[in-house]
Order: C-alpha cells, then sequence, then structure tokens
C-alpha cells in the first residue's frame, strides 16, 4: 500500500532508510523544522539548516522517488532564548515562496514555559500574517496533557485561526479527543519510546475514527523506526480493517490536509493517484 509520511526527521536519517522507504510503499514525506539535538547558537545555523532543508533533502528523496515537503519554524526547545527566537522568526518568510515548504512548523510547547508560550504565539502571528498551515508540536509525558490544553487556549484567542488549517501532533489516548473536539486536524505518532505505538494508535482509530487523523513516525537522530507507518498498517490489516479505511489514513488524510497549502503540487506519479 502506497503511504505518506506526514512527520519525519530526514536530515537525521541516511539514504538507506529512503531506499527502504519507498520499497515499503512511501511515495511522499514532510519534514519540520525541530532541534537537531543541541541548541544551536546563531540565526546563520537556522538560515544553513532551512536551507538544508529546502535545498538538498528534495533532490535526496527524489532518488528513490519520494515526494519531499518541509516545514520551517524554531522550535519550542529552543525557544527559551526569546532573543535568539524572535531573529530566527525574522527569517522564515525568506523561506515561504520554496515550492516545497508547506508552512509554520513543528511550533509548539516543550515544557510549557513562559517564553515558549511567547515565541508560540509570535510564530502563530506570522502564520496567520502568511495564511500558511500550522503543524504544532505538544509536549512529552507528563507535560502532555497540560501542554496541549494550553495550546489550545492559546489558539482560541485568534479568531482569524481555521483549526482545519492547523495539525495538533503527538496526541495520545488523554489528547486525542480534546483537538478533535475543537476541530483540529490530529496527528498519533508512532515513537517506541516517549510517544505511541501502532497499536495504540489503531486502537484510537477503533474509538474516534479516520476523520482528521493521520499517523506519523516523527523518526529523527534518537530511538525510532523510519518504517513505523507500514507498523501501523500491518496492525490494522492484522485487526481486519478495511483497505480503503487504512488508506484513508496513511495517504488520503495527509493529501486532505497538505492540500491547504497554495505550495502543495503533488508529483505526476502521486497526483495521478489522487482520490480526494
Amino acid at each position: 500500500m502506497r503511504y505518506i509520511d506526514p512527520h519525519i526527521h530526514m536530515v537525521s536519517r541516511t539514504t538507506d532508510d529512503y531506499r527502504r522507504m519507498a520499497k515499503a510503499g512511501c511515495v511522499a514525506i514532510s519534514e519540520p523544522a525541530f532541534w537537531a539535538g543541541f541548541d544551536r547558537s546563531s540565526v546563520d545555523g537556522f538560515r544553513d539548516y532551512f536551507r538544508h532543508l529546502t535545498e538538498f533533502e528534495a533532490k535526496r528523496a527524489a532518488t528513490y522517488g519520494i515526494q519531499h515537503f518541509t516545514w520551517i519554524c524554531i522550535n519550542a526547545k529552543e525557544a527559551e532564548n526569546v532573543e535568539l527566537a524572535r531573529e530566527v522568526i525574522k527569517i522564515i518568510p525568506e523561506f515561504l515562496d520554496n515550492p516545497s515548504v508547506l508552512g509554520i512548523g513543528e511550533i509548539g510547547l516543550n515544557k510549557n514555559t513562559p517564553n515558549e508560550v511567547t515565541v508560540f504565539r509570535e510564530q502563530v502571528e506570522l502564520a496567520l500574517e502568511y495564511d500558511e498551515l500550522i503543524l504544532i508540536h505538544t509536549p512529552h509525558l507528563e507535560d502532555k496533557y497540560q501542554g496541549t490544553r494550553m495550546i489550545l487556549d492559546i489558539l482560541s484567542e485568534y479568531p482569524k485561526i481555521n483549526p482545519e488549517r492547523v495539525c495538533i501532533d503527538h496526541v495520545e489516548e488523554h489528547t486525542i479527543k480534546l483537538a478533535l473536539d475543537a476541530g483540529y486536524w490530529v496527528g498519533m505518532t508512532l515513537y517506541p519510546v516517549s510517544k505511541c505505538t501502532p497499536a495504540r494508535a489503531a486502537d484510537m482509530i477503533e474509538r474516534y475514527g479516520t476523520e482528521r487523523i493521520m499517523v506519523n513516525s516523527a523518526a529523527d537522530w534518537g530511538p525510532s523506526d523510519p518504517l513505523a507507518v507500514p507498523e501501523f498498517i500491518l496492525e490494522m490489516r492484522r485487526r481486519g480493517h478495511k483497505e480503503e479505511d487504512i488508506a484513508r489514513v496513511v495517504y488520503e488524510n495527509p493529501i486532505k490536509f497538505f492540500s491547504g497549502s497554495r505550495r502543495w503540487k503533488p508529483s505526476p506519479a502521486l497526483s495521478a493517484n489522487l482520490e480526494v
């Protein structure tokens, strides 16, 4: 089955991972800006990283027939330095005309601090100013519920926000209903340490259905699996779910959400098979 991984960090993966993903059915990915494992010390460091995302990764992915899209932002883990964050936010518009950029992300909260909230708000406002899709990171483990509530409360203060243009990512059993009830898209991250498993994701599909729900690997430099989405497909098949329902989650839903970006231009191979 063809699939799309809507959240994966390929700058930290090997080229062999692209090959394995393509063999497993991956036809497209989107790569949010994220923390590289250490805090960058200058705006030029971020500019080089954004160039890597927009100039290099698309070529590496294309070698294996995978279409590469990306998102631009300063992530929550590096938001404590508000002065630097604001300098980074100033350069983000330089990259918003790149044809591979889907929007602003992954912004959000990490430890739910006042500085993180400040930087999150300013990037939400940037996304509204430029009419961009928004991809939101929710905190890990014990900070997740509080952080998700804070994020939803902040978003509710912006009447111009269209929930259908926002994805609340890394939802789990105790946060998915909050985001869905508010009208947002959600992402379930199949991550072996701090997020959820394919079985737990399938449980949530069985409880909440397939509307406005995506699954992703968020594979990066830590313990993670770039083939987590195919593992979810196998879990759904083991439970007897219909192929069309599985395809809706792993293929059609990402396309539907990404189509909200004016720069979403699927390749001929991908667009020839679109059903939405």
